[in-house]
């Protein structure tokens, strides 16, 4: 049995704002109505790792970046704490 979790990534879909979030997903749809989205968390996807050129071009269209997200969403929580406020 194949591995498929190496070949897939976590991504996270940012936009201008809502509005064009929200395109991001219509475009999606529209030109690859074969390769849904599957939501990991909210505004987080798991998707192949050859979809990557796809996405990051759709985004594109729509005002919106693809970013690599953490395959362990807990490590970006855990790194947040550390985060210095202004004035520290």
């Amino acid at each position: 049995m194949v591995d498929d979790t190496r070949h897939e990534l976590r991504i996270e879909i940012v936009g201008r704002n809502e509005f064009w979030r929200k395109a991001f997903g219509v475009e999606w749809e529209y030109q690859y109505p074969d390769r849904p989205l599957t939501q990991d968390t909210p505004g987080f996807y798991r998707v192949p790792k050859a979809w990557l050129e796809d996405l990051e071009r759709v985004a594109g269209q729509c005002f919106s970046r693809v970013l690599l997200a953490p395959s362990d969403p807990g490590r970006r929580r855990i790194f947040g704490m550390f985060r210095l406020r202004p004035g520290e």
